[in-house]
């Protein structure tokens, strides 16, 4: 989940691998959040651990900044 952060890829994959293209986009992540959500909520499926930084409200701007120096991936903001 989240945009890549990091320019270059571990390995060198152009000297090990041959023919293989490493490539992203954006997930269609709001065309399953109808039919998952429920889910989710009721505790039939664990995503798993998806904000890997918590912050107050007030500390909006720490956690935007925290994304931007890399050392966060997904925020969480709790009131």
């Amino acid at each position: 989940m989240g945009a890549a952060q990091y320019t270059d890829v571990p390995m060198n994959f152009g000297t090990v691998m041959r023919n293989i293209t490493l490539t992203g986009g954006v997930a269609p992540a709001r065309a399953y959040i109808e039919e998952l959500m429920p889910d989710i909520l009721s505790g039939t499926i664990q995503p798993g651990m998806v904000f890997d930084h918590i912050v107050a409200l007030d500390d909006v701007a720490a956690g935007y900044r925290a994304m931007a120096d890399r050392t966060a991936l997904k925020v969480l903001i709790r009131p």
